[in-house]
């Protein structure tokens, strides 16, 4: 036991020996002056707290956020969700934006002509020009033509499929509601201008970016500030030719 404890106080005593003063006392040396750094953004400076005009920011927020190999388990449930993907649509045609043109058609001023052709529709004006929108027309299978009198005007109107159309759909694996209210996702938008005694409209729609494509049942489609302003120009007893 003795042969064992003597050499391991000999190696404490050379290790003590081997410290300099110098070394020992060098905690109390004087520093080099601290260089402030004129960035007051600087991360360590927004962790005094104190400062004045310095908000101090969290630690979470303070730290950069570093990627690792592994996923981080005890992530919060905001982390792990993921961002909501930005839904890009296209954007209408501006031929089919509001504009007034010349017009030679033989129709009165006030009459509504729907070309469903060209997918435009005109309000004529008087002095051979016209007002002319972009709209959304029946797609193939659903066209027609004809003339009719706007009978009925309604604002955000309310939705009730008919039947067929509920049934149409349905085989095909979408299912449409009896009833809708009127409102932003009601497919029939702002405004509806019911012709004669046909279940076909000029109406809005949530679905801007369809104007001026043969895309609907029959009804003709409008954007919702497009459909507002015509709902202004024209009364009931408005005549409404479409070919």
């Amino acid at each position: 036991m003795k042969r064992v404890l003597f050499p391991l106080l000999g190696a404490v005593a050379v290790f003590a020996a081997g410290v300099t003063p110098s070394t020992a006392s060098d905690r109390y040396a004087d520093r080099p002056p601290v260089m402030v750094s004129p960035d007051l953004s600087a991360p360590w400076v927004l962790q005094l707290g104190h400062a004045p005009g310095i908000v101090r920011q969290n630690r979470q927020a303070a730290q950069p956020r570093q990627r690792t190999a592994q996923p981080d388990r005890v992530q919060t449930a905001a982390v792990q969700a993921p961002a909501k993907r930005m839904v890009m649509r296209p954007q209408i045609n501006p031929v089919y934006l509001p504009q007034e043109v010349a017009y030679e058609g033989a129709q009165k001023p006030g009459t509504i002509v729907i070309d469903t052709t060209q997918n435009f529709l005109y309000l004529v004006e008087k002095n051979g020009k016209a007002r002319r929108y972009g709209v959304g027309t029946g797609k193939p299978g659903f066209e027609w033509s004809g003339t009719h009198k706007i009978t009925n005007k309604r604002v955000w109107p309310d939705w009730r499929p008919p039947a067929e159309m509920i049934k149409r759909e349905a085989a095909k694996g979408r299912y449409l509601p009896t009833y809708l209210a009127g409102g932003m996702e009601n497919p029939l938008g702002a405004r509806a201008l019911y012709l004669g005694t046909t279940e076909y409209r000029i109406h809005g729609t949530n679905q801007p970016w369809t104007i001026g494509g043969a895309v609907s049942s029959g009804c003709i489609r409008m954007r919702n500030e497009d459909v507002v302003d015509l709902y202004e120009r024209v009364n009931v007893g408005t005549t409404v030719e479409v070919i």
